[in-house]
């Protein structure tokens, strides 16, 4: 399966983002100390996520970024296609050309995967992931450690 830094990082940014903004936004520079991803990535990865209408940004002193819908309605698969990243799990990028221009032997069994996959991140929901208590523990953690300056000491 290739999923790079750019899905697994719109994905955090988005879980970030429906985590820390209430009904303020957030600015991406917050996003980026916490989750530790570069600002000048974050804000490609935020360009994309506008165009697919996933978030909304605010201009202006104390602008920032807000979900565009409530975390509910947003999966998992929808912010990974958002910023064209694709879970494939296929030699060929899903192209039929895995052996010299033709199709190899397991290619449909990798592109059967890859929709499994797929349909799978479509089945979870920023919402879902919120609602961790595992996600939650990691959150609290780096709200903490960002907010005075720490590294705060977490409890398993």
């Amino acid at each position: 399966m290739r999923l790079t830094t750019k899905g697994r990082y719109a994905v955090t940014a988005m879980l970030d983002l429906a985590m820390n903004a209430s009904r303020e936004p957030t600015s991406l520079a917050d996003i980026s100390r916490r989750q530790e991803i570069s600002l000048s990535y974050l804000e490609q990865l935020f360009a994309r996520l506008r165009r697919a209408q996933l978030v909304k940004s605010v201009r202006g002193p104390g602008g920032g970024y807000l979900l565009a819908m409530a975390p509910e309605a947003i999966t998992v698969a929808r912010v990974i296609d958002a910023v064209d990243e694709s879970v494939d799990a296929t030699r060929c990028q899903g192209l039929s050309d895995c052996q010299q221009g033709d199709v190899c032997l397991t290619h449909h069994l990798w592109c059967e995967l890859s929709r499994q996959i797929h349909g799978f991140l479509d089945g979870i929901t920023l919402a879902d992931l919120i609602a961790r208590q595992e996600v939650q523990r990691v959150a609290q953690r780096q709200r903490l450690r960002h907010t005075d300056g720490t590294i705060a000491t977490s409890t398993p």
